[in-house]
C-alpha cells in the first residue's frame, strides 16, 4: 500500500497525467525519456542493472495492485451480504408490525363541546370536497402539478448535470461521471460517508459532490465501485424506508414525490408478501402528503364505524376519536 510520502505526489502526478491524451503509456514514455536525458538511470550502473530495477518495482507494484483488488472486491461482497440481511431483517420487523397493528382496536377519549362542533361541521361539509377518501380532482392536480418541482426521471430519481440518482424504498443509487484524463482507481477516489453528508470527487480536484443529504444513511450499509474506468457508482442505504427523497443534497432542485412510479422500483422482482407491504408504503405515503387518512386509519375508522352500529344505545357525540 503506498505511504504518505507516495501520497504527497498524487497530486502533482494527477496534473501530470492530464498533460497525456495516451494514457498511462504516453506518461511512461515521458518518465523514461527524462530518465535518459536528464540522469545517469541506464548508465550509470552495470549493463542489465536498469532493468533489473525496473523488473524489480513492476513485480512488486503489480502484487500490491492485486491485493488491493482483491480487498475492494471483498469489500463490495461483504456490502452486499449485508444489505440482503438487511432487507430480510426489515421484512420481518415489517411483517410483525403490521400484524400488531391489524390487531389494534381504536381508543375512545371523551371531548369538550367545542371539540364536538367541530366535528360535527367537518361531517357536514359539502360532500364534492370530499368523496371516497379522495380530494376533488381540482385540489389533486394542484397538489401533483406544482412547476417548482421537477419531474422524476425513470429511476424515481434526477439527472442533473454533474450526476443522476435513482431510487426505491430502500436505497439510492447515485452515478458520478469523473472525467480527469486517466482510468479511475481506487485510489484516485475521494468518497466520504456520514449520516447525513457526502462527499465525492476525485483526489487533487474540486468535489462533485459536497453537502447535506437530504435524509439520514445506514453508513456502515454504503458503500461503492468503479464503473467503465470513469464513473463512481454509490450505494447509500436509507434509514427511513417509508418515504421516497425530494432531492440527494438539500441544495440540489427538488422533484415531485407524487409523479413517483412504483412499477420502476422494481416491485415486480418483489415475492408477493413483500410487494404488497411495499405498495401499502407507498399509498400511505401519497395519502399523508394530500392530507388524507393512512390505509391503517380508515382501518381503524372502519372499526369504529361497526362498533357504533353495533352500539347504538351508546352517545358518541362527545367522544373524541385516536
Amino acid at each position: 500500500m503506498a505511504d504518505s510520502r507516495q501520497d504527497r505526489f498524487d497530486n502533482i502526478l494527477f496534473s501530470l497525467a492530464q498533460e497525456h491524451s495516451g494514457g498511462a503509456l504516453d506518461l511512461l514514455d515521458t518518465f523514461f525519456s527524462f530518465f535518459a536525458r536528464k540522469t545517469d538511470f541506464f548508465v550509470g550502473g552495470e549493463e542489465g542493472e536498469a532493468r533489473k530495477i525496473l523488473l524489480e518495482k513492476f513485480d512488486r507494484w503489480s502484487r500490491e495492485s492485486y491485493k488491493i483488488k482483491e480487498k475492494e472486491v471483498k469489500e463490495r461482497a461483504d456490502a452486499e451480504k449485508r444489505r440482503t440481511e438487511r432487507i430480510a431483517a426489515k421484512k420481518k420487523e415489517e411483517d410483525e408490525r403490521i400484524k400488531k397493528m391489524a390487531q389494534e382496536e381504536p381508543t375512545i377519549t371523551e371531548i369538550t363541546d367545542e371539540e364536538a362542533m367541530q366535528i360535527e361541521e367537518q361531517k357536514n361539509k359539502p360532500k364534492d370536497e370530499v368523496k371516497n377518501g379522495v380530494v376533488s380532482d381540482k385540489d389533486a392536480n394542484d397538489e401533483q402539478d406544482d412547476p417548482s418541482k421537477l419531474k422524476p426521471n425513470s429511476g424515481n430519481g434526477c439527472d442533473l448535470p454533474n450526476y443522476s440518482w435513482t431510487q426505491t424504498l430502500e436505497e439510492i443509487e447515485l452515478k458520478v461521471p469523473i472525467r480527469i484524463g486517466i482510468k479511475l482507481k481506487a485510489r484516485d477516489i475521494v468518497v466520504n460517508f456520514k449520516k447525513r453528508f457526502l462527499q465525492v470527487g476525485a483526489k487533487g480536484h474540486p468535489l462533485v459532490i459536497d453537502g447535506e443529504l437530504c435524509n439520514e444513511i445506514k453508513v456502515e450499509d454504503c458503500f461503492w465501485v468503479i464503473q467503465d474506468s470513469v464513473n463512481i457508482v454509490i450505494t447509500l442505504t436509507k434509514v427511513n424506508k417509508m418515504d421516497w427523497w425530494k432531492n440527494l443534497v438539500i441544495t440540489d432542485p427538488e422533484i415531485n414525490t407524487t409523479k413517483i412510479n412504483p412499477d420502476s422500483s422494481k416491485l415486480s422482482d418483489l415475492d408477493g408478501e413483500t410487494r404488497s407491504m411495499v405498495e401499502k408504503m407507498m399509498y400511505d405515503q401519497r395519502q399523508k402528503e394530500m392530507g388524507l387518512p393512512t390505509s391503517d386509519d380508515q382501518k381503524k375508522q372502519n372499526a369504529l364505524k361497526m362498533f357504533m352500529e353495533q352500539h347504538p344505545e351508546m352517545d358518541f357525540s362527545k367522544c373524541k376519536f385516536t
